[in-house]
């Protein structure tokens, strides 16, 4: 019965073929259209949601509507995705559009009254169906390089209205805009040993196989001789015809003696898969060298919808009287693919190599809760916290909480708890739990409860109570104090916070909130007197900057302004 439904399975179509509409959606851009991020594509702790349009290394290029529809959302943010604004379609669509610089026309209209009614620049607004209908074609914005944007571009995504899940938008006929001859580029195979017995090759630990280019425009590896249970990984990208860029892989395929393996297509995924890509990739090898190594094996199976794997979850039984052949094959959207076959054999070699040494005090297994406390610290990790079981380091030494190391991922928050006895209550309202690397601090959330500090994170680390009696920072490059700025667009101050980081930021023009925008990238906030606040003759301005713990600095000048011509 076994037999029989794995030959089911994998005779099937791992990955079923939705008819998504091919010639509904238009171009966001009037300019050809560039990759600078593909869909899927590997990122710090998530997939790539979308396509990363290129803007000609500038902002202000007009965006428009792929289609009718309407504003179903708008995000203003400091991070992520910036000035972002979404279109829902009649077709069961949304369009994504993302870094904007800002809306157009009414659009901008509408977001810039929702920005004074709720007094904050961070928004996030739901028009109804009649609000802001869009027309396809119709200019809705200009690109930008706002929120987590490294550069000027544009971030487009299409998703499933219903379920919110993303759609590589390849399959809504954007590959006819992109050309591609080039087969992805396979740069590395990796072999691993998967457990204690296992040796590959006289090593205990993961090997980079040697590869040969083929005549036929394959690859071959170095033979593979090990006994016991082995996984691969590799490293490949993907390029264009257009862009130059490295680009993720749309498929990734395994084969052991002609059967599948292991697989996963980049076809559509929900925000819930994102942080798998923790566990898709050996992450303690990016964290060390930031190379990403796709692991095409789970050693414990997680929840990532995309793969498709064997019983046994891509591992590899290497057993005597049995010479195999594992082949990997990557391919592109448009089916230019590349192979590497790699030969595998059973012996039993001589360990040379013997496997990395580990010192630790703790083993954690990921299916069950584990807590851990020393003196005034304890950390709780609820089961599941992580993907694979691990031995860990815990200490508590000189008032800090040394969690092991950010090599090992969680994939979903645990709790750390520290108790103090060494400050008085005014101290304590200045004091969070800040993860310490090196010089840097990283403020993270903190709750207390009398004299018990919590705070709820995803990385190891060390971490102790940190206090923050420092008030942010508010400086002006040109001062503007009883001068006329009748000639300038904008007023731009800088604020920074040297330790909790910045919360909240308002401004007030003769004692009326005004809209700043904060780019968290320059530090800079931006008020524009376009925005009509502005008085004729006089005028004070006033900046209140607070920090996470609630340290605060008042800004105050004035300034002189004519509007007549």
């Amino acid at each position: 019965m076994k037999i029989f439904i794995f030959f089911i399975f994998f005779c099937s179509p791992l990955f079923a073929q939705v008819d998504y509409p091919k010639d509904y959606f238009s171009s966001p851009l009037d300019v050809p259209l560039q990759l600078s991020g593909n869909f899927g594509e590997l990122r710090p702790n998530h997939f790539h949601a979308g396509f990363d349009l290129k803007t000609l290394q500038k902002e202000g290029l007009k965006v428009y509507a792929v289609a009718d529809g309407y504003i179903s959302r708008i995000k203003i943010s400091t991070f992520g995705n910036g000035k972002c604004i979404y279109i829902t379609h009649p077709n069961g669509f949304t369009s994504v559009y993302g870094h904007l610089q800002r809306a157009n026309d009414g659009i901008e209209d509408y977001i810039k009254k929702s920005h004074y009614a709720l007094k904050s620049f961070e928004i996030e607004l739901f028009p109804k169906p009649n609000e802001l209908i869009i027309k396809k074609g119709q200019i809705i914005a200009f690109s930008g390089n706002t929120g987590g944007s490294e550069g000027p571009h544009l971030h487009f995504e299409i998703r499933d209205s219903k379920t919110e899940k993303i759609i590589n938008p390849m399959f809504f006929g954007f590959d006819k805009n992109i050309k591609d001859t080039k087969k992805p580029v396979i740069s590395s195979v990796y072999v691993y040993p998967l457990d204690t017995k296992t040796s590959v090759n006289h090593s205990k630990r993961p090997l980079l196989l040697n590869l040969s280019l083929q005549k036929n425009g394959t690859y071959l590896s170095e033979k593979v001789v090990a006994n016991g249970k082995i996984g691969f990984g590799i490293t490949a990208v993907d390029y264009d015809d257009v862009s130059f860029n490295k680009n993720g892989l749309f498929k990734v395929q395994s084969f052991y003696n002609g059967k599948p393996n292991f697989e996963y297509q980049f076809d559509t995924y929900s925000f819930d898969d994102m942080r798998y890509v923790n566990a898709l990739i050996d992450y303690s090898k990016y964290k060390k060298t930031q190379q990403r190594i796709q692991k095409l094996f789970m050693k414990n199976k997680y929840g990532l919808s995309i793969i498709q794997a064997d019983e046994n979850n891509g591992i590899i039984s290497v057993v005597p009287n049995l010479t195999s052949v594992y082949r990997v094959e990557v391919s592109d959207f448009y089916g230019n693919k590349s192979t590497v076959s790699i030969p595998i054999q059973y012996d039993l070699l001589s360990t040379i190599i013997d496997q990395e040494p580990v010192v630790s005090n703790y083993f954690v297994k990921t299916n069950k809760d584990s807590n851990f406390a020393k003196e005034n610290m304890s950390v709780f990790f609820p089961a599941g916290t992580f993907y694979d079981d691990f031995d860990m380091n815990f200490d508590v030494k000189n008032d800090t909480l040394y969690l092991h190391d950010d090599t090992v991922p969680a994939h979903t928050n645990f709790t750390i708890s520290i108790e103090d006895n060494k400050y008085n209550e005014a101290q304590r309202e200045k004091i969070f739990i800040g993860l310490i690397e090196g010089q840097k601090v990283t403020y993270n959330s903190t709750y207390r409860k009398e004299n018990v500090f919590n705070t709820k994170v995803k990385t190891l680390g060390k971490y102790a109570l940190v206090m923050d009696t420092i008030a942010p920072k508010i400086t002006i490059a040109k001062p503007i104090e009883g001068k006329w700025l009748s000639d300038q667009k904008t007023v731009q101050l800088t604020i920074n916070d040297s330790s909790s980081g910045i919360k909240s930021y308002n401004g007030y023009l003769n004692g009326n909130w005004i809209l700043f925008e904060y780019d968290n990238k320059t530090k800079k906030l931006i008020h524009n007197f376009s925005d009509g606040i502005v008085a004729e003759g006089a005028n004070d301005l006033k900046v209140v900057v607070i920090d996470n713990v609630g340290n605060s600095t008042i800004f105050e000048t004035h300034f002189f302004r004519s509007q007549k011509k």
